[in-house]
């Protein structure tokens, strides 16, 4: 809770490493990831950097590793993730791999280029052969159609005629896009003028594009015509269609002889198509073995040198310095891994690393693990701690699934949301080494454990609402009995309440048994007419009662902050009117809240005569107090109920009033006299300076001095303080009134899911359940089904959802910012960790 409740403590340090042994120290600082590198050539261009080189090499490995990664994923080849973090290579190691990654890169080239060039042949021999064949089926009824002709012709007695004009037609056969065919035959019919006769057959089975691979499918046509300049015309408009001609015999027999030969040349093609997918297939598969470890291997190397891009060079050339950022209580664990880098160097000189001293803030490092990383992220989205502040992600760990839990209270959804986080994190090994690249659920996964705690303590006001799936439970029956509301043998249970169909409770009833009940809810109210109006009061008070008690401890923990950095005059002049003025206006409603419920019992009391709140609120701010002898004779509810009131409230107010000129005044007038009064020690050192010179001695030190104090003092602006006070003081006043109606919220939340969940029962699953006999065994699975997707649709994502951000709001509006100025940067070591979660394929760091 300490390194929770703060920051850990960061120093900047100063690292001189040999260069011999740079590589392997800042690779085993990678390893443990507690170092924040600073970058001492901000200037200097990443082209003139002195390891500029290696990186080069480093992104050239790793493109022609996306380049293997894309061809195995073509393939669904599965790629081997054991999980194994393998250390970071040496140096000389990177020829090795890049000769490995040039060879494997050099042969897929190769067979790519053989594979392409092959199936480009098998697409073309696989085209000329249904060309083959429809054409002849064309030839065949041009046949039959010109011996039909002839003998029309010959009992016409025109076959003289046939015979002295015979006529020869030219053609052209091709293979077209089956999408283009439409604008291809407008085309040819009129840039030919008609004088062209085009037939056209599609090819059944689709055919495979051997540069893209994909499956297209296409036409086979003929074109006759007659004349060299038709045909002239008829090829360029194949050309401009990108069709592609091939040649066709005119003979029967020379077309059936070329047909046998391609399809023995389509047969050895299917051979060595084989025989190159077979090599290709096993070249990737030894590749997908090792391809994730060595994307491991040469991101750590860039890493590595995109680190010590970051170093200096001393005057000998020898040795490199950089500064960085480091946990107090690690220095250790960093001392220890240089010392392992410079072993495994072979070095004979240790590498040192020396504590600084800086006025720069550090930045902030908040330990977490699985459970309080999901908190801390949240945190830090509103805005990174200042370093040292308080940090609210350990409250946040059981405030903020309560605040949910009180918007989204249903036991059932809450069992279901609990059961879905408990899944996740019992399955968080396989599923997180999947990596998926799905965002949303990554945002699930990263908050499992915030997703089962939501859940777990919805459970729990569930119970205190008795509402699961809107119904309730009957656990410790009812302390309500019908028996003189509704006469007649009614029995005393829930069961038979429900047979009055509507009735109202009354506590000043004797159909009350005056006990209480023992836990939550009783299920009597679910049935009652008034329940809303029960229900109503209750929640809006709860939900006052607890956004006043978290504020008031936002408030008391910016008193740790002033008091940890020093700054003792925000104690007297912020911290104590700011807590005055909350608890003397709004500490004191939540008193009246709760002395309401325990005084004014329904046996011994009066409840009619209980406080009205709002009503009594606005008269305490009015100074205004009825009198009971008054006529007309007021309302006993506005009357004062407790002796003193009037003296107690007035002073209440009074002094809240006096709060607001406190907090506005008294921090700029004491800043002022301050300022003043350094101007003057200023002058008066500046005298004994001016004497010293006359005197000649030495004063450079006290001149620098001088000259840093004049800086500090002309910074100070009066105006600019008052200012900034004003707008503080007014923003806090106004947002003690705004924040404490904000939490209203989780009322207004908790009464439209409870009601949601409610109609969604009575007008989808309630069918099902009113039908009596074999019907209704059918219908209930069957209006299961769309309650149970409708529920998990609306009732769990979409209110879900809703009730989260609304938390988030809570905690980032109302709480946070009475102590959290949320202003400073977060502390980002060089770890391999990191490194290693960027799913391989989506390019450089």
């Amino acid at each position: 809770m300490g390194s929770l409740f703060r920051s850990e403590k960061v120093t900047l340090c100063q690292l001189f490493l040999q260069s011999e042994a740079a590589y392997n120290c800042v690779s085993e600082l990678g390893e443990i990831g507690l170092v924040q590198f600073r970058d001492l050539n901000p200037d200097v261009n990443a082209f003139q950097r002195k390891f500029v080189n290696e990186v080069r090499r480093c992104d050239e490995m790793e493109r022609k590793l996306r380049f293997l990664e894309k061809e195995i994923k073509k393939d669904e080849i599965p790629m081997l993730d054991t999980g194994d973090n393998p250390e970071a290579p040496q140096p000389r190691e990177m020829i090795d791999l890049e000769a490995t990654f040039e060879k494997l890169e050099n042969e897929m080239k190769e067979v790519n280029a053989n594979a392409e060039a092959l199936k480009r042949n098998f697409l073309e021999l696989t085209e000329l052969k249904h060309i083959l064949r429809k054409t002849q089926v064309f030839f065949e009824e041009e046949e039959r159609n010109v011996v039909a002709d002839a003998q029309l012709a010959l009992h016409a007695d025109e076959a003289p005629v046939l015979a002295s004009q015979p006529l020869q037609l030219g053609f052209v056969a091709g293979v077209i896009l089956r999408e283009r065919i439409p604008a291809f035959e407008r085309m040819l019919w009129r840039a030919c003028r008609g004088n062209v006769f085009l037939r056209r057959a599609e090819i059944e089975i689709p055919l495979e594009d051997p540069v893209t691979g994909d499956q297209v499918n296409k036409s086979v046509f003929i074109i006759f015509f007659q004349g060299e300049q038709l045909k002239q015309r008829v090829k360029k408009i194949c050309e401009g269609f990108r069709a592609t001609l091939y040649p066709c015999p005119e003979t029967q027999a020379e077309r059936r002889e070329m047909a046998i030969g391609v399809m023995t040349r389509i047969e050895d093609l299917n051979t060595v198509l084989s025989q190159t997918q077979d090599h290709r297939h096993r070249v990737l598969v030894a590749a997908a073995k090792n391809i994730k470890v060595w994307f491991n291997k040469v991101r750590k190397i860039k890493a590595i040198y995109h680190t010590l891009n970051m170093f200096n060079l001393d005057v000998t050339q020898k040795c490199l310095i950089s500064e960085c950022w480091c946990p107090v209580d690690d220095l250790d664990r960093i001392q220890a891994a240089l010392r392992r880098g410079t072993e495994r160097s072979g070095s004979s000189v240790p590498s040192i690393l020396n504590r600084m001293t800086t006025k720069q803030e550090p930045p902030t490092y908040n330990k977490t693990n699985k459970l309080t990383g999901a908190f801390q992220g949240l945190i830090d989205a509103y805005g990174v701690a200042t370093y040292r502040e308080v940090n609210p992600a350990p409250f946040a760990i059981i405030t903020f699934p309560f605040l949910f839990a009180i918007m989204f209270g249903d036991t059932g959804h809450g069992i279901i949301m609990f059961l879905f986080g408990l899944w996740m994190v019992v399955k968080e090994k396989s599923l997180g080494a999947s990596k998926s690249d799905n965002e949303i659920w990554n945002t699930f996964f990263g908050g499992r454990y915030l997703i089962m705690m939501m859940g777990l303590f919805s459970i729990y006001t569930g119970l205190i609402y008795n509402d699961i799936f809107s119904k309730s439970m009957n656990i410790f029956g009812s302390s309500w009995n019908a028996d003189i509301a509704y006469p007649g043998d009614m029995g005393n249970n829930v069961e038979k309440l429900m047979l009055a169909k509507t009735y109202r409770l009354n506590p000043n009833s004797t159909n009350w048994s005056k006990e209480p009940y023992p836990f939550g809810m009783d299920p009597a109210w679910q049935f009652a007419t008034n329940k809303l109006m029960y229900v109503n009061s209750f929640k809006m008070k709860m939900s006052v009662t607890i956004g006043v008690m978290q504020m008031m401890f936002g408030v008391i923990l910016s008193l740790f902050n002033h008091v940890h950095f020093g700054n003792y005059l925000n104690i007297y002049a912020e911290f104590i009117p700011q807590i005055i003025f909350l608890a003397f206006i709004f500490l004191y409603l939540v008193v009246i809240i709760i002395a309401k419920w325990i005084y004014f019992d329904p046996i011994t009391m009066n409840t009619n005569c209980a406080p009205a709140l709002l009503i009594g609120f606005i008269n305490m701010f009015m100074f205004n107090y009825p009198n009971k002898d008054a006529s007309p004779t007021p309302p006993c509810s506005s009357l004062t109920w407790y002796d003193g009131q009037q003296v107690i409230q007035t002073l209440l107010v009074v002094c809240a009033l006096i709060c607001a000129p406190w907090m506005l005044l008294v921090k700029p007038i004491i800043l002022r006299q301050r300022s003043r009064q350094v101007k003057t020690a200023i002058s008066v050192n500046s005298g004994d300076i001016r004497n010293q010179i006359s005197e000649n001695v030495e004063v450079v030190h006290h001149d620098e001095t001088v000259l840093i104090v004049d800086e500090e003092v002309e910074k100070f602006e009066f105006g600019d303080i008052f200012i900034h006070q004003v707008i503080h003081t007014i923003e806090y006043c106004l947002g003690c009134i705004s924040n404490t109606a904000s939490y209203l919220r989780l009322w207004a939340l908790s009464l439209a899911h409870a009601e949601l969940s409610e109609v969604l029962w009575n007008m989808v699953f309630r069918i099902g359940l009113g039908i009596d006999g074999w019907l209704g065994a059918i219908m209930v699975p069957v209006v299961f089904a769309p309650w149970a997707c409708l529920t998990i649709a609306i009732l769990l994502l979409m209110e879900g959802l809703s009730a989260f951000l609304h938390t988030l709001r809570l905690h980032w509006v109302e709480f946070d910012n009475k102590f959290y100025s949320g202003s400073g940067y977060l502390f980002t070591p060089f770890s391999f960790d990191d490194i290693m979660d960027v799913p391989s394929g989506l390019g450089d760091d």
